[in-house]
């Protein structure tokens, strides 16, 4: 929300919500098995694909892994997994292996997540799912994310974005391009945490401060029916500003 001065009597000014710098998002990683891995008496799979691993050791090509799903302990090789940051962000794998995730039978119409391009190695891509009737074959759509030269991203040069995080929020909510809205990240099997959509930032609309009457700052109580976009906090720091400055007459220009 931009800032809205408010020139009091004594010719300052108020600034409504001051910008607040932006907090950085905890970068939560975990490893994924991008393939199904058969038991040493193949009996059946030590590890399968989607499936979340800990890590035991690694020696570089090759590490031990625990299953979080069977507890099962396996060798195999580094790159036959997957690093995925914030649940969406995988690195280390292909379009071809992002469709095969994607298709797991657990995710539904508008599963997601967000690659490194094959391409073009400064850009990302998001994948998405679109489930269909029995008719139609189920189709991932891929999207391209550009990187501008100050970090910020974007899917559509008209809209861009801070971050990969604010990316995935905006889409979340509205489609603006994409086939679907995103819902929740590709599903990891294994994963502990409870699944849940990308929550969306809430955002306040702009005041227009010639619409506000002098008896809706000076309210001193809010009531339950009470929807008025300014706040209890701002009245408040607004009748303390002019008692310091002497404005008592409540009076102010707009």
């Amino acid at each position: 929300m931009g800032i809205c001065p408010i020139k009091c009597q004594s010719n300052l000014t108020i600034l409504e919500n001051p910008p607040e710098p932006e907090s950085p998002v905890p970068q939560e990683s975990m490893i994924v098995s991008l393939y199904n891995y058969p038991s040493f008496d193949h009996t059946g799979l030590t590890l399968c694909m989607g499936e979340r691993l800990t890590i035991i050791s690694d020696d570089g090509d090759f590490m031990m892994v625990r299953s979080s799903t069977t507890g099962r302990e396996c060798y195999i090789p580094t790159n036959y997994t997957a690093k995925v940051t914030h649940r969406w962000l995988f690195t280390g794998i292909s379009r071809y292996k992002a469709v095969e995730l994607l298709l797991h039978p657990n995710n539904q119409t508008g599963a997601f997540l967000i690659r490194e391009s094959e391409t073009n190695r400064d850009c990302y891509s998001l994948s998405v799912l679109r489930r269909t009737n029995s008719s139609y074959q189920d189709s991932v759509k891929h999207y391209r994310i550009c990187q501008l030269q100050n970090g910020w991203v974007y899917i559509s040069s008209g809209l861009t974005f801070p971050s990969l995080h604010r990316l995935v929020e905006h889409y979340s909510e509205f489609t603006d391009g994409l086939f679907c809205r995103l819902t929740l990240p590709c599903f990891i099997q294994g994963d502990s945490r409870e699944a849940r959509p990308i929550p969306t930032t809430i955002r306040r609309p702009t005041i227009n401060w010639k619409d506000i009457s002098r008896s809706v700052i000076y309210r001193r109580k809010r009531t339950d029916s009470d929807h008025s976009l300014v706040s209890e906090g701002l009245r408040e720091a607004i009748s303390s500003y002019l008692q310091m400055t002497g404005g008592n007459d409540h009076s102010w220009d707009t």
